[in-house]
């Protein structure tokens, strides 16, 4: 696949570890909501990112979250940094991964993420409501801590004004101030629904919670072929 330049719009900080980049392409790029790009740092050294915009959008959206001890993502971070400080670009391939959003199913969608794994069910959610798509999404977004929601304030306007769409935020680690659903992600989704079979199903986040979720959705009804993650690549 051929990289295209793109620029670094701005990097803005989300939480302490969470970055949102905007790259304004310098040409027309092709890919499907939930489909990922590379970050080529080098032409061998090369990091893939769940794009958070959808295909209508002209800035390709990415939020990256740099933890401490994180040397892969902080990599790919100070690249962006770097080369934003200097206005130059980087180069880029996008319209990567087979987890993209089947936009002909009539079916029921699940979103389901963990941390910055939410970029991915963002963009998926943001392309069911642009093809105005008369369905319920429930789009489940799990977190150690109710900080690192740091799309919450949006995600609930959306549900409020649109009565198919149902964001639920699950925090492991909540504060005593948290009134919302708590524990893991995946066993929100368990416990929200008695048969899975229905629904096409959307996961994103750490190789683990992929490899417990596809199991457990498995064993409660889900469909493989209605079950998509990047992740299933590699578990």
């Amino acid at each position: 696949m051929n990289a295209i330049a793109c620029q670094v719009v701005s990097i803005e900080a989300l939480t302490p570890v969470v970055h949102k980049v905007l790259l304004a392409p310098s040409a027309p790029v092709t890919f499907t909501a939930g489909q990922y790009l590379q970050i080529c740092i080098t032409t061998t050294d090369k990091r893939p990112f769940s794009i958070a915009s959808t295909p209508d959008q002209s800035l390709l959206e990415l939020h990256i979250g740099t933890p401490e001890g994180d040397a892969w993502s902080s990599a790919a971070m100070s690249h962006l940094q770097q080369q934003h400080a200097l206005a130059a670009p980087v180069q880029v391939e996008v319209g990567l991964g087979k987890a993209q959003w089947l936009a002909g199913s009539d079916r029921p969608v699940i979103l389901m993420a963990g941390g910055t794994g939410f970029s991915y069910v963002y963009s998926i959610a943001m392309a069911i409501a642009a093809a105005k798509q008369d369905k319920p999404v429930f789009l489940y977004w799990g977190v150690r801590s109710e900080d690192a929601l740091y799309y919450q304030a949006e995600l609930e306007q959306w549900a409020t004004d649109h009565p198919m769409f149902h964001f639920i935020p699950v925090v492991q680690h909540p504060a005593s101030s948290w009134t919302g659903r708590t524990g893991l992600v995946h066993e929100a989704v368990l416990s929200d629904f008695t048969s899975l079979a229905a629904y096409d199903i959307y996961l994103a986040g750490p190789f683990a919670m992929a490899g417990v979720a596809r199991t457990a959705f498995l064993a409660q009804g889900a469909q493989r072929e209605q079950l998509f993650a990047d992740a299933f690549a590699y578990i």
